[in-house]
């Protein structure tokens, strides 16, 4: 199907609305799951939108700015799984795999930005020096403008300017290449989870994965909501628990120095 030039338009809106959250990380827009919801919602396909933003989130999961490792963009690889389900017709597992060269743009992109940001260091030095609030704050969403605004150059290409050429390309893949990346799109969510779990898994928390995983076996059915909704009750619990527990430590140490200073 074919993207339309209104279309193309919202969705560069929409992704540089989503970039320059990324900055900010006040509302996470920049994830998968919304940058594909809203780009369904434009492209007319809701469902679609949806189902590409929860294969590319959880490939997406466990990739982390680590040091000066700068990961794929997950805002890019939610937005092409989406465009490229929807233009070229194949499924979401194979519109991720196709995906990936685009979230590596999106990781160049802020490559290129960032280390362009760093021009803008001497003039913060300054502003800083001076005490002046309000230029270093200018300076900063400059910085975010710039890098939002080349988003959205991209993303407009991308989806609207270069639709034809992607989809003539895609469609040259021979019949195991699109195979490939079929499997290698139903492969990425399982690496994402696998990599998220490196990152936040501590022994205390195998019990909770054991749980879930037992319950999927045995109720044997595709809805996880049932199993999210336990884990949600479970985690209230839990820090509802912590919060108390912090409080009777701070209470008790409170206690232990006033003790101390009445005995001096």
């Amino acid at each position: 199907m074919q993207i339309t030039l209104l279309q193309g338009l919202l969705i560069a809106l929409v992704v540089f609305i989503c970039s320059m959250d990324k900055h900010m990380e006040t509302f996470m827009w920049f994830r998968p799951l919304v940058v594909a919801f809203f780009t369904g919602i434009i492209l007319g396909d809701v469902k679609l939108g949806l189902e590409a933003g929860a294969i590319a989130e959880l490939s997406y999961l466990g990739l982390l700015t680590v040091g000066g490792t700068v990961p794929p963009d997950p805002l890019f690889a939610g937005l092409m799984t989406t465009v490229l389900a929807h233009t070229t017709g194949c499924d979401v597992a194979t519109a991720l795999g196709l995906a990936v060269p685009f979230a590596l743009v999106g990781q160049w992109i802020g490559t290129a930005t960032n280390t362009f940001y760093a021009g803008f260091l001497p003039a913060v030095d300054r502003a800083a020096a001076a005490g002046d609030e309000k230029k270093i704050g200018r300076i900063m969403f400059t910085g975010w403008f710039l890098y939002s605004f080349m988003f959205a150059i991209a993303a407009f290409l991308s989806v609207f300017a270069f639709q034809n050429g992607i989809k003539a390309f895609v469609d040259s893949f021979p019949e195991w290449l699109v195979h490939g990346f079929e499997v290698a799109g139903g492969l990425m969510p399982a690496v994402g989870l696998a990599l998220l779990l490196v990152v936040m898994l501590k022994k205390e928390n195998i019990a909770y994965l054991l749980v879930g995983f037992t319950i999927m076996i045995i109720a044997n059915c595709a809805n996880i909501l049932p199993v999210a909704i336990i884990a949600g009750c479970i985690a209230f619990v839990v820090f509802n628990r912590d919060v108390e527990m912090n409080k009777q430590k701070s209470a008790s140490a409170s206690n232990e120095g006033g003790e101390f200073e009445d005995g001096i």
